[in-house]
């Protein structure tokens, strides 16, 4: 089978629909299959060795969500398409964020073929739903099946297109790659006891609260330290911070390649997550899981699809850096807790491996190749939605 994974999203960075995408053309590789990544790039010279990459189109950040997505908003790109689309002669097309512009939207107007769309965001809102949904439904329509990775981001979607059902698939993680007895960071590993935040420094990642947890909890844990994986728009004001308060042993190391962020889980005690909201699911806390580390993380939707308190992890609201500063002190006393979290963590990251998730998903091209065949989607009504799922 051939499948074409189209992105929205900027494949020069880092981030999860991009991660998921790169982890799934290996995959399917793997299964037998042929994978080709469509995807706009801020970098000529991206590759990707696993599969055929068509960089299309050049990327703009746009604010959205707390956050910032790098997408390309140009509508002119669809003769490159249909080239490709033509001497490619793909089995399945396999959307994420499928209503994104401007790739996704237009590849899947134009797409002759089986069509899979996987949904990833969660908000607590979306006005561009609320408001676009007579032309975003057309677009709906040519789906044949869709997936959401957690049930949090199908009720997102399903609040604003009621009678569009989803399968729930979730993330998946390379349990080869990360994993307990892998080498730590040298000059990490010492009588210190090591609480290890990664994620993009944004807003919505809640690093602030983390911050002033980390603060309060000095003074009651001695020999603690705090290690922040990434970058982005607000480093500068954590590295202020930090040193306005002059914070001891905190560690901001910056971005981290790929090939080295599973030692640096495997060189922490804990693993934090205080996110402020906005996570459909939270796949650093599959890495986190996977490398035996207990969680200690926010009772945000997207998080909560993934754990469950007091048998992987410590829970609190968000926003809330005493209650987290509370939950982060219990978890640093106490050893033997921190060990039979990590036990059950290890057992549960199994039921995410890449090789079950890749399997449900092609389970799902299988359904909608039987749908094409069975009903050709030029024959599809584009007035209701529940025509084409």
């Amino acid at each position: 089978m051939k499948v074409g994974l189209v992105s929205p999203y900027d494949f020069a960075t880092a981030g999860g629909v991009n991660d998921h995408v790169r982890h799934l053309a290996v995959q399917l590789q793997k299964l037998g299959h042929e994978s080709r990544i469509f995807a706009p790039s801020s970098r000529a010279d991206v590759d990707f060795d696993s599969a055929r990459f068509y960089r299309i189109g050049t990327p703009i950040a746009i604010p959205v969500n707390d956050s910032v997505a790098r997408i390309t908003l140009s509508f002119h790109l669809a003769n490159r398409v249909a080239a490709i689309i033509a001497e490619e002669r793909f089995d399945v097309l396999h959307f994420h964020e499928p209503l994104m512009p401007a790739l996704p939207m237009t590849m899947l107007r134009m797409s002759p073929t089986a069509n899979v769309g996987t949904f990833h965001a969660f908000a607590r809102s979306n006005v561009g739903y609320y408001y676009g949904r007579p032309l975003l439904q057309p677009y709906l329509a040519h789906l044949h099946r869709a997936i959401a990775v957690s049930e949090p981001a199908r009720d997102f979607v399903t609040r604003y297109f009621p009678e569009f059902p989803m399968r729930v698939i979730p993330n998946g993680i390379d349990v080869d790659t990360y994993r307990p007895g892998l080498a730590p960071i040298r000059h990490l590993r010492d009588e210190n006891l090591n609480i290890l935040f990664v994620g993009r420094l944004e807003k919505r990642k809640g690093l602030g609260d983390l911050l002033r947890a980390y603060r309060a909890m000095n003074s009651r844990v001695p020999n603690v330290r705090l290690i922040i994986v990434g970058d982005g728009p607000l480093r500068g004001r954590v590295e202020s911070y930090v040193a306005r308060h002059r914070l001891p042993n905190v560690i901001v190391a910056g971005y981290v390649p790929d090939s080295v962020k599973p030692r640096y889980f495997n060189s922490a005690d804990i693993f934090c997550a205080p996110a402020t909201g906005a996570e459909s699911f939270g796949i650093v806390l599959l890495e986190a899981l996977a490398s035996g580390l207990p969680v200690v993380a926010t009772e945000v939707p997207g998080y909560m699809s993934v754990l469950e308190p007091g048998r992987d992890s410590i829970t609190v609201p968000p926003k809330n850096w005493r209650e987290l500063a509370a939950s982060l002190v219990i978890l640093a006393r106490d050893e033997e807790l921190r060990r039979r979290l990590a036990d059950y963590a290890l057992q549960k990251a199994r039921r995410y491996s890449w090789d079950k998730v890749a399997t449900e998903v092609l389970e799902v091209y299988h359904e909608a190749r039987k749908y094409m065949a069975a009903r050709p989607a030029r024959e599809l009504e584009v007035t209701g939605v529940h025509h084409a799922v």
